[in-house]
């Protein structure tokens, strides 16, 4: 059996804690186990490298500063529960799920190690609460929108290089400022530095950004607020969610003709009168939109079709976070000792995240682009101290096969890490060279030095 093929469709809402977190197979529609006790704000549900869920709490009971929470798969309760320095509104993870980087009522950005739980670094974003975190697709840039009305785009190599920050006097690479409200949402393209950002805000415009040249693209102004979008994989169109319950197609790359009186580059909606929509995500093969409601249902539509083709019901109040993600292999019966979900089971969460940067910590911290197909899919841990770490743990455990399965794995990641550490570095030294030589002779270096 192929542990990839199925989905499963992840929502939370933040009207009440008892609410909790949803999850239902997307094909079936059946529903999987209800996670406890998360009240989570807007974009503040993640699923950490698909090993275990974990959301920002702005209310705690046993904590005025709010809180961040870990779920297994495999069971409804909380397991882990770290209390930041403020309250967090966004989470967001790169792929692998070995950073979590969450989004201050402050403006402040929080950067975590997920397998050791240290803070690795913290920064002033914005001048008013982060509302919304995302990583670039080749996970080399955070982008992050503010209460403020800005957008601005981090390069996850300047914010540990503190030359590169002198020199540039500020740590972003770009700021957008050109909407006049609050941001809701922010979506990225699929070409890496070449990519599109598109954010949406409270000031009823979508604006459409390029990563590349750091400029506006387009501006859509739409008839109501928009507090979701979701592109097209296509890339053609873009989906926005209003709220006067209407799912607003938006295009990319036309003229500007419209073929209703909804506005330029508006072609199209898709509604059933619902109450506003709050949230938004596509399923993996890209022509299923889910969407999440103010009146706490969850919606499936075929974007081929414009046709609603599936409902769920999860609470009374929004919902205002949607996950779509490949079924992880703990969700899956347990037939043998060699079945992944088996595996899973015996791998704990790991620590709580820290409240305060360890000044007298010595580590290194190791960014890298999103590996390529040929790379697996599973390389969850950022650094050496966190790749022991897992072993020594798995080794007090006792020797299972299961476990001596996990020690195998984590040390092949190592040893393909450390790879693709010397990779990346060797094409850095040499764009560096290239760049130097052009530079200094006045003309283009030796092409070949890039490669």
């Amino acid at each position: 059996m192929a542990f990839t093929e199925e989905e499963v469709v992840i929502a939370s809402s933040s009207s009440s804690a008892e609410a909790g977190i949803g999850c239902w197979e997307l094909r079936s529609g059946a529903e999987n186990l209800r996670y406890r006790s998360c009240s989570s704000p807007s974009h503040g549900l993640i699923s950490v490298g698909g090993r275990f869920l974990a959301s920002s709490q702005l209310k705690d009971s046993s904590s005025n500063s709010g809180s961040i929470l870990y779920w297994s798969w495999n069971k409804p309760q909380v397991e882990v529960k770290s209390f930041p320095a403020e309250p967090i509104n966004p989470l967001a993870c790169n792929s692998d799920g070995t950073y979590i980087v969450g989004g201050g009522v402050s403006g402040s950005i929080y950067l975590w190690e997920v397998a050791t739980g240290r803070l690795l670094k913290k920064w002033h974003g914005h001048y008013r609460a982060v509302t919304c975190l995302v990583f670039s697709m080749d996970q080399s840039l955070l982008i992050s929108g503010a209460e403020d009305g800005s957008v601005r785009v981090w390069s996850l190599l300047m914010i540990f290089d503190e030359e590169r920050q002198q020199r540039a006097g500020h740590l972003y690479e770009y700021s957008f400022s050109d909407h006049a409200l609050p941001v809701t949402d922010i979506v990225t393209g699929y070409g890496g530095s070449n990519a599109i950002i598109v954010s949406a805000s409270q000031d009823r415009t979508c604006k459409v950004w390029s990563l590349a040249r750091g400029t506006m693209l387009r501006n859509i102004v739409f008839p109501s607020v928009i507090d979701a979008v979701a592109l097209d994989p296509g890339e053609h169109v873009f989906y926005a969610g209003g709220r006067d319950g209407k799912i607003y197609i938006a295009e990319l790359n036309g003229l500007g003709k419209s073929n209703n009186n909804y506005g330029l580059h508006i072609i199209g909606t898709l509604s059933d009168q619902s109450k506003a929509i709050c949230s938004l995500a596509f399923a993996l093969d890209g022509y299923q939109l889910v969407a999440g409601s103010e009146d706490g249902m969850v919606r499936v539509w075929d974007t081929k079709t414009h046709n609603m083709i599936r409902v769920f019901k999860h609470a009374k109040g929004p919902v205002n976070n949607i996950l779509v993600i490949r079924k992880p292999p703990a969700l899956y019966p347990r037939t043998s000792a060699n079945n992944p979900a088996s595996v899973a089971r015996k791998l704990s969460l790991p620590p709580k995240l820290e409240k305060y940067i360890n000044e007298e910590s010595d580590f290194g911290v190791c960014i890298t682009p999103q590996p390529d197909n040929d790379w697996p899919c599973d390389l969850t841990y950022g650094t050496v101290d966190s790749m022991n770490k897992q072993i020594s743990e798995l080794q007090q455990h006792g020797s299972s096969g299961a476990s001596e399965m996990e020690i195998e794995r984590l040390k092949l990641d190592n040893k393909r890490s450390m790879q693709m550490v010397q990779q990346w570095k060797k094409m850095y030294e040499n764009l560096h060279q290239f760049a130097v030589g052009e530079l200094l002779n006045g003309e283009a270096g030796d092409a070949s030095l890039a490669l």
